[in-house]
């Protein structure tokens, strides 16, 4: 290492490499479940549903936050990651059902 750096330890440099693994699972994950959602949207728009669902986002929150309370996970942060999700989600359904009524 150079004079302003120092050498990393090694448990600190094992625990980086675990978070670098699991950051590139999330991102992973992510990208399959964008997938699905898209799929969602488009069936979704062929059949003239809403780009939201409020009863199925309630039951999910609540799946959550329970799956977090188990798991040792803070569910208000639980919470808030799925409504960045599911907002995310939403305006692709909506970007998709435009998409479907102008080519109707």
């Amino acid at each position: 290492m150079t004079a302003d750096r120092p050498a990393v330890p090694a448990e600190l440099a094992r625990l980086r490499g675990s978070i670098d693994n699991i950051d590139a699972a999330l991102v992973h994950i992510l990208a399959e479940r964008f997938k699905a959602t898209q799929r969602v949207g488009v069936l979704k728009a062929e059949l003239g549903l809403p780009p939201s669902d409020p009863g199925r986002e309630a039951v999910q929150v609540e799946r959550l936050r329970r799956l977090a309370r188990e798991a040792d996970l803070d569910p208000v942060f639980a919470e808030k990651f799925l409504a960045f999700v599911v907002a995310e989600v939403i305006r692709h359904h909506e970007a998709i059902a435009q998409d479907h009524a102008q080519r109707s």
